[in-house]
């Protein structure tokens, strides 16, 4: 059995450097200049379909696809393509490695957005929230989310007949998220595991945070904010040619350094079809890139 590279390169400009994947392989980067689309206008089937049988270079690069995401009533994509090339092939099957990339530019520039739909809150007589800066950074083969935020506690108290709000505690935090990816037991989705890094607070806000509910929270919405993107951006059904998508597997994940801090999410899988997939597999490919 051949094994499958399922790669998601994410990035809009890409430098010449080289970098290892999710199973330690080295691979080059190439250069893209926006947009996009533009680049990818001679992106080609590599052999007609009739020859996928036989031949062990059979390619077919699939045209970038632009998912939507909505921050804040404010639209940014998510950018994927990718390349599904033959490795071997028996009596009932073709063996695929499927390579597929996406560029998470748009997600880092507007993080901050992001983490404010889902964590800020202004409860009176409770907890305040605001999220007042978020970066995502590459560390392979995780990543950072690093989060700066206003923290404030408040109760009211009965005095007089009247209810008054008091403040309790009241800081500024730090707090570094480590967000390393894997894969979901039905082989099509990300998952990430999170690990808190040093916490900095002001006074008694950093014992909040770094014990107790509040800090879970908080850690657990970052992680589920970045996931929910993730998975929307790295979404089998919306980056691949319908007649594949069924038959596709993700192995392994990692994040990756683009060059400059742009962030890319590597996975590998495999893909297992009929040749009568395949000939299917080559006509939706040629349209997909007749519509570009």
């Amino acid at each position: 059995m051949g094994h499958t590279t399922f790669l998601v390169r994410l990035t809009s400009w890409i430098g010449p450097t080289a970098w290892k994947g999710p199973r330690g392989r080295i691979r080059s980067n190439w250069k893209w200049r926006r947009p996009l689309g533009g680049a990818l206008i001679g992106l080609l089937v590599a052999a007609a379909p009739g020859t996928c049988a036989d031949a062990k270079n059979v390619s077919f690069k699939i045209p970038p696809v632009k998912i939507p995401l909505t921050v804040k009533d404010q639209t940014i994509t998510i950018t994927a393509w990718g390349q599904i090339s033959l490795v071997s092939t028996n009596k009932d099957r073709q063996i695929f490695n499927l390579e597929l990339s996406a560029d998470l530019g748009e997600l880092q520039e507007n993080l901050t957005g992001l983490l404010s739909a889902q964590l800020d809150k202004d409860d009176r007589c409770g907890e305040r929230i605001q999220i007042q800066q978020a970066t995502l950074a590459p560390a392979y083969p995780a990543s950072v989310a690093t989060v700066q935020l206003h923290f404030e506690r408040w109760a009211c108290i009965k005095a007089f007949g009247k209810q008054q709000a008091k403040k309790l505690v009241s800081g500024n935090a730090v707090i570094p998220l480590k967000l390393t990816p894997g894969v979901e037991q039905d082989n099509t989705e990300l998952k990430l595991v999170p690990e808190v890094g040093t916490i900095q607070a002001d006074g008694s806000l950093g014992e909040i945070l770094r014990s107790g509910t509040v800090g879970e929270m908080i850690q657990e919405k970052i992680r589920s904010s970045i996931l929910s993107a993730l998975k929307k951006g790295t979404n089998l059904g919306a980056t691949l040619p319908p007649v594949v998508q069924g038959h596709a597997r993700i192995e392994n994940a990692a994040f990756m350094d683009a060059g400059s801090g742009r962030l890319l999410v590597v996975l590998d899988g495999q893909v297992r079809i009929t040749k009568e997939q395949v000939e299917m597999l080559s006509e939706q490919v040629k349209e997909r890139i007749g519509k570009k």
